[in-house]
């Protein structure tokens, strides 16, 4: 069993003992989207810790788009229990690059795509390709996104 898997079940098992029923039932369906990732496809496998990060990422962002759309539908309540759920995935994940990082990140990648020869708005794809792996698990995808469009429109 990989180390993250491992630390989200300890972390389970500490919050049910505290009676944390909010971390509780986060941590109980991110550790069932995992057990169903380990079990998809065609033969079941073990997940490494960087598969497992995905899987965390992958709901935190489900948690910050349910939350934004019960805000949106008037429902206050259940999106900040979404917001909270979100607050406790987040510190299973890397920390996230501020916008200056970020920024710093993307405008190198935009230097090394022009001198490539990618040039204006079409240099889109080859800049992403340069900055993704650099930024993987730090900064999500339609962020890093805007900066690259930002930074080549502008």
């Amino acid at each position: 069993m990989t180390t993250l898997k491992s630390k989200l079940q300890e972390d389970l098992t500490a919050s049910i003992r505290a009676r944390d029923e909010l971390r509780s039932a986060t941590l109980r369906l991110t550790l069932s989207a995992i057990t169903k990732e380990e079990v998809a496809g065609k033969s079941a496998r073990v997940l490494s810790d960087d598969e497992v990060q995905k899987v965390i990422a992958r709901e935190a962002k489900k948690r910050r788009e349910a939350a934004e759309a019960f805000a949106q539908g008037g429902r206050p309540e259940q999106a900040e229990r979404e917001k909270a759920e979100g607050v406790i995935l987040a510190e299973y994940l890397p920390k996230q690059l501020s916008d200056e990082e970020l920024t710093a990140i993307v405008t190198q990648a935009v230097e090394e795509a022009k001198a490539a020869g990618a040039e204006g708005p079409r240099a889109m794809g080859a800049v992403m390709k340069i900055v993704n792996p650099k930024v993987a698990g730090q900064a999500e995808g339609g962020r890093v996104a805007a900066v690259v469009k930002k930074l080549l429109v502008g």
